[in-house]
């Protein structure tokens, strides 16, 4: 069935897949899609099969910080953000704690947040060598080409760990805190099946690191295998955007008049200027990445469409603690500093919260130096590696920017500090810049300012620059919550957002028959007397197109020989929207279709497997019928290489 907002190009790739194709898959002469369509399930059907939870708990599983917060499915409006942690930097108020962890010499679990980092400082430096710190390793489920179960980290001493362990401890962790407060709020033992867990990541994740994060929960013990449903991967920037719409007057600033807005009703939503048809951008700058998407409201319920794949890079605030390492480096050298961090790994992390809380005191206007305090193992150390001090060092480096202050601190002018964020907030800017000239991003009415780096007035100002009074700009009071709020909102209605864009082109690779002319000779394969076309790619989904909560893309398979137990579909993805064949450059084997058709065997003499995908989700997911016993088959679509 057709649903009123596919477009006319949709209707065309709806109609090419409605015709059945003789063709056999690649690899698996067996495999005959039948008659593929595009199906939209009613919204009735999901109704029923809607699991009832107490509590919705949302962990933002943040790159430099995390948290969490919670809503009772009783009152919704009524969103908890987790207690107060102990042990709070300077300088720095947040409800959320470091994404630190701390495992023991035996690679036991120890602490997480403000109480590793405390815990791991306060070791003596011969002990400290022993016990495994880490912090900033999100980045790594995005940097990371070949994700797999087996993928590494390296700790501060430098000795490597399972990354899906580190997952699992700190969403362990978090699931402990969470209960806990739960139960003391209710006054009795809280029942992890009575939650709904919901999980942030960046919208501009591939497939494998939302699997990943999705594996760990399962080895952490968040939700059971068994119980997949009780988790949902939620889309940082669509969390934020779900927040952003429901924000009143009094809740953020405008940058445009540069106060918080008076003078309207306190009750009205932004400006109450969000009216039918609206679009916006969401603009969420974390400590890893920057995420970017367009949505625009459809009235009278508020549903989101989204109209332009999420895009966005790793432009996150840590591009600015890279680049004081690069000037450390500069100054005193590589040789030293990589020596430094791995002897003197709690003084590194000091170092780099003494950079921290003079981070957040840059602006535009400051005139007077941001003094950073140098640990006294760095001076100490260096003394000893190098054979002069550490002011010596900064008189022969041709650094004008960087000082030695007679208090022992390195003295930077604001045009240094400001200079480290050039590189980071350039590459933000350019993003926008790049989003703003595409077609389907015009008429933008607000642009939303969200994440904790969206707390730098450096970026603010770029942003105001680049804009020119093109949109209004919001940033919510609570900048660096907004996100969990948003995600607490998703898990109580995760039908919010109707339509989302695919962000890659999806298919499996087929044989069709051969059309002279149409097809290269060299894809040309004879068997048993038939011409086939090899390597044709057979789409799913293409990149940027609309899909619709619930909406289905439908293939059929029958297995080669009758015995066979699993059927393998290799899928493919580009970011290429239109894809003829499965060796054309940038087309990639991003996962597989299993199919377990054991137990099935059937007297029909050709077995027909209906395979269901589902698109519009945070997440692909796949399911399948044996059409003549109308038995379900066990489907899964796996992302994570092999």
């Amino acid at each position: 069935m057709m649903t009123e907002y596919q477009t006319a190009t949709d209707k065309i790739i709806a109609d090419a897949m409605a015709n059945p194709s003789p063709a056999k898959s690649m690899g698996d002469p067996g495999i005959t899609p039948l008659s593929p369509s595009h199906t939209q399930q009613n919204d009735t059907d999901q109704v029923q099969s809607e699991p009832s939870f107490v509590v919705v708990v949302a962990i933002d599983f943040g790159t430099t910080s995390s948290g969490y917060a919670y809503a009772f499915t009783k009152e919704p409006e009524c969103i908890h953000t987790m207690r107060r942690w102990e042990g709070g930097d300077p300088g720095v108020s947040n409800q959320k704690t470091p994404t630190t962890i701390l495992l023991t010499p035996d690679r036991k679990f120890h602490s997480f947040g403000y109480a590793a980092r405390d815990f791991y400082h306060d070791l003596d430096p011969s002990e400290s060598k022993h016990w495994l710190y880490l912090e900033k390793f999100k980045m790594k489920l995005h940097t990371t080409a070949n994700l797999s179960i087996d993928t590494d980290l390296h700790a501060a001493n430098g000795k490597r760990v399972k990354a899906l362990d580190i997952f699992a401890y700190a969403l362990a962790f978090f699931k402990e805190q969470a209960l806990k407060e739960l139960s003391d709020q209710t006054g009795g033992e809280f029942d992890n099946n009575d939650v709904r867990w919901v999980i942030t990541v960046p919208a501009i994740w591939k497939m494998p690191a939302k699997q990943f994060m999705r594996e760990a929960s399962y080895k952490s013990g968040l939700v059971s295998r068994e119980n997949p449903e009780q988790l949902i991967i939620a889309l940082e920037p669509e969390a934020a955007s779900i927040y952003c719409r429901k924000l009143r007057l009094h809740q953020m600033v405008d940058l445009g008049t540069q106060t918080t807005q008076n003078g309207f009703s306190p009750t009205d939503n932004v400006g109450s200027g969000m009216t039918q048809g609206d679009r916006y951008v969401v603009v969420d700058c974390g400590g890893g990445t920057v995420d970017l998407t367009v949505h625009q409201i459809r009235l009278p319920e508020g549903h989101l469409k989204e109209l332009y794949k999420a895009s966005g890079g790793p432009y996150g605030s840590i591009g600015i603690d890279y680049e004081f390492e690069k000037l450390l480096c500069k100054i005193f050298g590589q040789d030293f500093i990589d020596q430094f961090k791995i002897k003197r790994p709690a003084a590194w992390v000091d170092l780099m919260i003494a950079f921290e809380s003079r981070k957040r005191a840059a602006a535009p206007d400051r005139t007077n130096p941001l003094n950073i305090n140098l640990p006294f193992s760095f001076i100490d150390y260096y003394k000893k590696f190098r054979g002069h001090s550490v002011e010596h060092a900064l008189r022969k480096s041709n650094v004008d920017f960087v000082k030695w202050s007679s208090q022992g601190m390195l003295r930077m002018s604001p045009d240094a500090m400001n200079s480290l964020f050039k590189p980071t907030i350039d590459h933000i800017i350019q993003h926008l810049t790049e989003l703003f000239e595409k077609p389907e991003v015009s008429d933008i009415k607000f642009l939303f300012l969200v994440g904790g780096f969206a707390e730098s007035p450096l970026l603010q100002q770029a942003v105001q620059n680049m804009l020119q009074g093109r949109s209004r700009i919001i940033i919510p009071h609570d900048v660096g919550l907004t996100i969990l709020k948003g995600a607490v909102l998703f898990g109580l209605d995760p039908s919010v957002i109707k339509v989302r864009r695919s962000p890659l082109t999806y298919g499996v690779g087929v044989l069709n028959r051969f059309v002279e002319g149409k097809h290269p000779a060299e894809k040309l394969l004879v068997k048993d007397g038939t011409r086939w076309c090899t390597d044709v790619f057979d789409t799913f989904i293409a990149a940027d197109q609309s899909v619709a909560l619930g909406e289905m893309v439908k293939r059929s398979y029958t297995p080669a020989k009758p015995s066979q137990q699993v059927i393998v579909i290799h899928v493919y993805c580009s970011e290429k929207e239109s894809v003829g064949f499965i060796s054309e450059p940038g087309v990639r084997k991003c996962g597989t279709l299993r199919l377990d058709v054991s137990g099935t065997e059937s007297t029909a003499p050709r077995r027909e497997i209906q395979t269901l995908m589902q698109f519009g989700d945070t997440e692909i997911r796949a399911m399948a019928v044996d059409v003549s016993t109308g038995r379900t088959v066990k489907a899964s679509i796996d992302f994570l290489s092999q």
